[in-house]
């Protein structure tokens, strides 16, 4: 069975096929794990007909070729998640329009991880195995595919926007898209069970538990798509980093060999002192009055580097 369908153009459509069975289904179950491990490119057709226990032909028999398999094994997880995604939206929109609910932040959260949360608990849906698929997709360069996923579901994309724009009335576009992709990297990163803790050590996070991470996730996307705060206040209330300045009037750590000869100044708070990103995060000139002066040899003149 062909794993995708033909469009009226003659392209095909990001759509799984009903039923995998026999071949076809050992080949995906195969592939998909071997491409979440290693990646599209890394994953040679050879090592996955060996670890299927199939011949070459068969693949090129269900899938064509390489590209082929990998669009098939992500659409049978992304399509039926993506549609009950749709599902939910179209619930929410309904409740609204009964007076049954309110635009809210939460209900659009909710849409997303009801879906993915149930995907989550269900092995044979792909589980968590199907997150890490995606963040795959995401960091990979896979053209073909990321074209299809534009034509196909983009809409899914558009529907967020606009149930986010309702429930935050007060952001700007730009502010919801930003939002919105960050509360998306999240709560993906989230489900695909990653802990990055247990790369520095021992770690008391529960990864792969779908309901712990519901539980601390939510909130935490919630809040931060609800936020009032802004990268200006933010900035106003921290307290600056002043750089020194060393012997050679440039600013940061000291020379080798030299001394620096000018201390921090007192720290303020940003508005006060700078409304700079490059001060705050301490790349910034240095204070006005804080330059350094130095007897310079004789018959030189001073040069711009020199200068505070």
């Amino acid at each position: 069975m062909r794993p995708m369908k033909s469009s009226r153009g003659g392209e095909r459509c990001l759509q799984p096929e009903s039923r995998y069975s026999g071949t076809a289904a050992r080949i995906l179950d195969v592939a998909e794990g071997l491409f979440v491990e290693f990646g599209l490119k890394a994953t040679s057709l050879r090592l996955i007909t060996r670890q299927a226990g199939v011949n070459l032909a068969a693949v090129n028999y269900h899938f064509r070729s390489k590209d082929a398999l990998f669009e098939a094994v992500f659409a049978r997880r992304f399509a039926p998640w993506a549609r009950e995604c749709v599902l939910e939206l179209d619930a929410l929109e309904a409740r609204i329009a009964a007076g049954k609910a309110t635009a809210s932040v939460e209900e659009v959260v909710m849409c997303f991880v009801r879906p993915a949360l149930s995907l989550s608990r269900d092995p044979a849906r792909g589980g968590a195995v199907f997150a890490r698929l995606f963040s795959r997709v995401l960091v990979e360069n896979h053209r073909q595919l990321r074209d299809t996923l534009s034509r196909d579901w983009g809409h899914l994309v558009a529907r967020y926007t606009r149930a986010l724009e309702s429930a935050q009335p007060e952001l700007s576009g730009e502010e919801v898209a930003w939002r919105l992709h960050l509360a998306f990297s999240v709560m993906f990163h989230a489900f695909a069970g990653n802990d990055i803790l247990k790369v520095f050590g021992r770690s008391a996070v529960s990864a792969r538990d779908p309901d712990l991470i519901v539980k601390h996730v939510v909130p935490f996307v919630v809040a931060g798509v609800r936020s009032r705060l802004s990268w200006e206040k933010i900035a106003a209330g921290a307290q600056c980093r002043e750089m020194p300045v060393a012997r050679d009037g440039r600013s940061g750590g000291k020379k080798a060999g030299t001394r620096s000869a000018a201390k921090p100044a007192a720290q303020a708070p940003c508005a006060e002192r700078a409304a700079s990103t490059e001060v705050m995060l301490g790349r910034g000139a240095p204070v006005p009055g804080k330059t350094v002066s130095r007897k310079l040899p004789e018959g030189r003149a001073p040069s711009r580097q020199g200068r505070g």
